[in-house]
């Protein structure tokens, strides 16, 4: 039995990594008073139809997509945004007096794309929405979080890059023009492109097969076509990111890859070499209408997300460290059979003050027990012997330097608390 294709599991020896991810993007959200929100895992295939857009590639060949025994047809989560929508309008976020509502999530998407490095079929994917709010500030705020998670956990070299999809009435101008460039020479395109002409010719920017056909780099400018208050609103954007000093650079082919976007847009990469092509580490942008489609009052809202598979595959690029797992503090080891119901209650009571303890559990012999300790990196280890076992004094014994101290055991606990903190603070 082996694992589907394009998915993974994460092992034991890998798992501090993610943590490590986890409890950075959660606490910088927290500093921002972000709460965090967990959605099903699957949705009503609609809400992902309605929300991400059926000119999609994530809805058009992505989705997982089956019936249930009740014959409902229901899809395996590809994005966050429209679930947490979902979520505002089902529950009347909106109603709260507190505005915006501002969440993070952390979970699992499904889409059905060729794996490659740093992305699966099943994948893990951090964001944040703020919906409630149509000021510039919060789009500024909104970047500046995910600009302070990547640079907090290590990442340096990377790249912020806006672009602006402007109004309603923006958008529409755009749009004909787009129509009148592509459509004499649309079939140079592929067919999905040719479809998406009149359906929605801004994604044929956005398009992985034909990305280097000449037209679509002399393709009209968002930017011509914004009227004076998206070109207000873009200009402020820019302020603001200008006051807060977090470089950037401007994109107008921009599009990203969900049909819901207008105003801000924005995508971080990250320059490292080695990365590969596909260098986007966090995407996001402004949505205006997604709570009104969804049956709720016309609110604004903006948000982002980032995979984690791809963040953890630019740390190794880039070689950072993250944060190791706890290290094994205390191996109690016994020499003699009669003394093992003592070092499972002594394991117990250091585990119980917060000490990280193990013992053998395979009847090894005292030699193999040392070594296992070596294997494991235990900091200290107690040998459990007649002696020991006769007077409740144990030698301690620092494992990197060999020095051994003999402790009474009511005071064990507090004398290897105090020595592993100073052995921290020495680092």
């Amino acid at each position: 039995m082996q694992l589907p294709r394009g998915t993974r599991d994460i092992l034991p020896e890998e798992i501090a990594k993610w943590h490590f991810l986890e409890r950075e993007f959660a606490t910088v959200c927290e500093n921002y008073q972000y709460q965090e929100i967990r959605t099903p895992i699957f949705e009503h295939t609609e809400l992902f139809e309605r929300g991400v857009g059926d000119s999609t590639d994530i809805v058009s060949k992505e989705m997982y997509t089956f019936q249930d025994k009740g014959g409902r047809s229901l899809t395996l989560r590809p994005e966050g945004t429209a679930s947490v929508v979902r979520a505002f309008v089902e529950h009347k976020l909106y109603g709260d007096v507190s505005q915006p509502i501002k969440m993070y999530y952390n979970e699992p998407m499904f889409r059905y794309e060729r794996p490659q490095g740093g992305r699966q079929r099943q994948f893990t994917q951090m964001g944040i929405e703020a919906i409630g709010s149509d000021d510039a500030s919060i789009d500024v705020e909104v970047i500046s979080l995910a600009m302070e998670f990547i640079t907090r956990i290590g990442l340096q070299n990377i790249k912020l890059v806006i672009n602006s999809l402007g109004d309603k009435e923006s958008r529409l101008k755009h749009r004909e023009a787009l129509v009148s460039h592509f459509e004499p020479h649309i079939d140079e395109f592929c067919s999905e492109c040719q479809v998406r002409l009149h359906k929605n010719p801004l994604r044929i920017l956005d398009c992985k097969k034909d990305h280097d056909n000449p037209l679509i780099q002399t393709a009209p400018s968002i930017l011509d076509y914004l009227n004076e208050a998206s070109t207000s609103y873009f200009n402020k954007v820019q302020t603001y990111l200008h006051a807060l000093e977090i470089p950037f650079e401007i994109d107008p082919t921009m599009v990203r890859g969900l049909d819901y976007y207008n105003h801000t847009t924005f995508e971080i990469m990250s320059e490292e070499e080695g990365f590969g092509a596909k260098t986007t580490l966090c995407g996001g942008g402004r949505y205006h209408g997604l709570v009104k489609e969804f049956g709720g009052p016309d609110t604004p809202g903006i948000g982002f997300g980032l995979g984690v598979e791809r963040i953890l595959l630019a740390l190794e690029k880039a070689n950072i460290q993250t944060p190791a797992k706890k290290p094994l503090e205390v191996y109690v080891i016994t020499a003699q059979p009669e003394a093992e119901l003592k070092a499972v209650t002594l394991v117990n009571k250091l585990r119980k003050n917060g000490i990280s303890a193990e013992k053998d559990y395979l009847k090894r012999k005292l030699k193999a027990q040392l070594k296992d300790a070596n294997r494991k990196n235990a900091v200290y280890t107690i040998i459990l012997g007649e002696e020991e076992l006769q007077t409740g004094k144990y030698q301690l014994k620092n494992m990197e330097t060999g020095e051994q101290e003999s402790i009474f055991e009511d005071n064990l606990d507090i004398v290897i608390q105090k020595k592993l903190i100073d052995t921290k603070e020495e680092k």
